[in-house]
């Protein structure tokens, strides 16, 4: 029996606190932020839509519960959200929304209004961007057809965005209507009428905090508007907003006429702390360090990371996920880790250390709050919680197995066995909650082995710098017909035996080597060997015997012995988690190793973040990954040089580039979009922060 956590308990389908109002024809939540309305994938169960239906056939017995969708919130926006519970009231409320009677009060905090104001009504014509990003355009500069031109850009902003609206649904969405009713209106403009009335709550400086009543439904409406107007709102990414956990952005209340009674109503959600913490302390507090001094606001802060792994922990071919990211989860210097039916706290931040108290006992309570009365109400729901102290910079070595860094046993609850497994995509993986600061499998890599399976049917694979072969296991699942598991530590390599043992592996065709990875490369290259997919995860620094290694200056170095053992058509998985290292830097890396090893390469692009690895406000995500696919043909030779003298146009002519040099790839950036301008002795750990 694997061990999990009672996912029901931790993770309910809906919470009734969410719950504003019902009725025989009404259904109106307070919808937390991170959940989206309705997500476009059907097989996605994670949106308000999906989980609401599954609360009511959980606590009601509806078994196909109706609910009608005629407005939508955005994911990251929280608040009042309403749907119809009876194919009969779809008209009434239908015409309310069509017909712009539907009263919207929107709360959002911006900057950017030192020593200004904003207009009372905001106008402008909404026009689409790039990425499900729109663009907004003056109202009075919008051309009439046949005069050309798309009218200017207000401040110059066209962002890129990544969020789009979901599908459809049972109902349809007001914003769809007026986007039909704003083509008729503007006939000879282009994009759709948008007006916002706009009123100052409170100020602090260049801080606000905003009443905002829409008076059309277009994507995007109130998010647009204020960047265009030099105050995006906080936390917007996609509009240039400043980093903060989350947008500050919250639907307050929505009024209508009842449509079975025609009473007017008006529904009223509760105003989310963020908002004011962040008028008060702006950017220099607003970034969560403050809520580590609150143990209430550290449990909240960890609820919330948790009710947002809703589908993670849904899944039932996986126990093992980040239950919290640090920052990015609005608790910087602190990660905590779900494994089985216990949890792993990691600290790495001054803060964070003098929070321990208050943070270990918010992850031991997690589910513990039940109706009065009910069974096991207030019992422990986790087992048992381990801490990790890691060094604040990733250069600094320590002894991982002492105790002051990683205790052996649980400081909270009751300990894990020594070894116990742990499932990812139905595959087992060995795990050692007590065994140093690393546990046996880096949960960030989670989707790149999905990945791996996907590409490993018939491949030759080669996993270097393998810890325990989790890597491996995911390509010998997806069918690889050879693999070769490279690491120096022997401990590491008997565990990756016991993980392939477990997935049944053939040793003979499958096999672990105890080697230095830079000799093992030279070995192989020289005797010819190649491999149709490599997988290359090195720590940021390590020392052996033999040599010494820094992602940051040798990655490059380390690219070109790899790609000396890639067959035509292969692949490179190339990762780090190096901070000092950027995407568009292992681009480089990645690029300048196949240069070196005169390598074409078809295609290199990066892979999309772990939902669970959530980045800092304003930074990277710390685990980068990028696809790189070697050309069929070898890289083709170079112009001869030119004579020595002047060019056309009077330059001094360039030599030709070596004829090592390969074909330019076709590179790709986030989205695939175009690219913009352990384990020996004495070896750094391996660990994930």
């Amino acid at each position: 029996m694997i061990p999990r956590l009672p996912v029901q308990v931790l993770w309910p389908h809906w919470r009734p606190a969410w719950v504003l109002h019902e009725d025989a024809d009404l259904l109106v939540v307070n919808k937390p932020a991170g959940i989206s309305t309705h997500a476009p994938e059907p097989e996605r169960s994670d949106d308000a839509w999906s989980r609401l239906r599954a609360f009511l056939e959980e606590t009601r017995g509806e078994a196909d519960a109706y609910l009608g969708i005629h407005q939508r919130l955005d994911r990251d926006t929280s608040g009042v959200l309403l749907f119809t519970r009876r194919r009969e009231a779809n008209p009434a409320v239908a015409r309310q929304f069509e017909g712009r009677s539907v009263e919207k009060t929107y709360l959002a905090v911006v900057e950017g209004l030192e020593g200004r104001s904003l207009p009372a009504v905001l106008r402008h014509r909404l026009v689409p961007g790039e990425d499900g990003a729109m663009r907004a355009l003056p109202l009075e500069a919008a051309p009439t057809r046949g005069k050309g031109g798309g009218g200017r850009e207000v401040q110059g902003r066209e962002v890129q965005g990544r969020e789009r609206q979901g599908r459809g649904g049972q109902g349809r969405e007001a914003s769809e209507r007026e986007a039909r009713g704003g083509a008729r209106q503007g006939r000879g403009a282009p994009g759709q009428e948008a007006v916002t009335r706009c009123r100052v709550l409170e100020k602090r400086g260049g801080r606000a905090l905003l009443e905002l009543r829409p008076e059309t439904g277009r994507t995007h409406q109130i998010r647009v508007q204020l960047a265009a107007e030099g105050a995006p709102i906080v936390g917007d990414r996609m509009y240039g907003g400043a980093a903060a956990p989350r947008l500050l952005l919250h639907a307050a209340a929505l009024g209508l006429r009842h449509p079975a009674t025609g009473e007017a109503v008006v529904f009223r959600a509760p105003v989310p702390a963020e908002l004011g913490a962040w008028l008060e302390a702006g950017s220099e507090e607003g970034t969560g360090a403050e809520v580590l001094r609150d143990p209430v606001a550290v449990q909240q802060a960890l609820e919330g990371a948790a009710d947002r792994r809703y589908a993670l922990a849904h899944d039932e071919g996986l126990t093992a996920f980040r239950l919290a990211h640090g920052g990015g989860d609005g608790l910087p210097g602190v990660t905590v880790d779900v494994y089985g039916e216990h949890l792993v706290v990691a600290l790495s931040s001054e803060e964070a250390e003098r929070a321990r108290e208050a943070i270990l006992d918010a992850a031991f309570g997690l589910g513990r709050g039940g109706a009065e009365g009910e069974d096991g109400a207030g019992a422990p729901r986790v087992r048992g919680v381990y801490v990790k102290h890691r060094p604040k910079h990733a250069s600094v070595i320590v002894d991982s197995r002492k105790d002051e860094f990683a205790p052996r046993v649980a400081v909270r609850g009751e300990s894990a066995p020594e070894a116990f497994t742990t499932l990812e995509g139905g595959l087992p993986f060995e795990v050692r909650l007590g065994d140093g600061l690393s546990t046996g499998i880096f949960l960030d890599q989670r989707e790149n082995r999905r990945r791996v399976r996907a590409l490993a049917g018939g491949a030759r694979v080669l996993n270097l710098f393998a810890y325990t072969g989790a890597f491996t296991v995911a390509a010998v699942a997806g069918g690889a017909r050879e693999s070769v598991t490279v690491d120096v530590s022997r401990g590491v390599l008997a565990w990756a035996q016991r993980n392939l043992d477990a997935v049944g592996a053939d040793p003979e065709a499958h096999t672990v080597v105890e080697a230095d990875v830079f000799a093992w490369l030279r070995a192989a290259a020289k005797a010819g060997d190649q491999f149709d997919l490599v997988l290359l995860d090195p720590p940021s620094y390590a020392t052996t015997k033999k040599s010494r290694f820094s992602a940051e200056s040798d990655y490059a170095r380390l690219a070109a012995l790899v790609f000396a053992v890639i067959a035509p058509g292969g692949r490179l998985l190339a990762c780090t988690n190096h901070r000092g290292i950027s995407r568009a830097m292992l681009r480089r890396r990645v690029r300048d190793g196949a240069r070196e090893a005169g390598c074409a390469l078809e295609q290199l692009k990066d892979l999309p973040d772990p939902v669970d690895f959530p980045p800092e406000p304003g930074a990277e995500p710390h685990l980068k990954s990028v696809l790189a696919t070697v050309g069929r043909e070898p890289a083709p030779p170079a112009p001869p040089a030119a004579p020595a003298g002047r060019g056309p146009a009077g330059q001094t002519a360039r030599p030709a580039r070596p004829s090592s040099a390969p074909a330019a790839p076709h590179d790709k950036g986030p989205g695939s979009h175009g690219a913009r301008p352990a384990r020996p002795a004495r070896q750094k750990p391996r660990g994930r922060s």
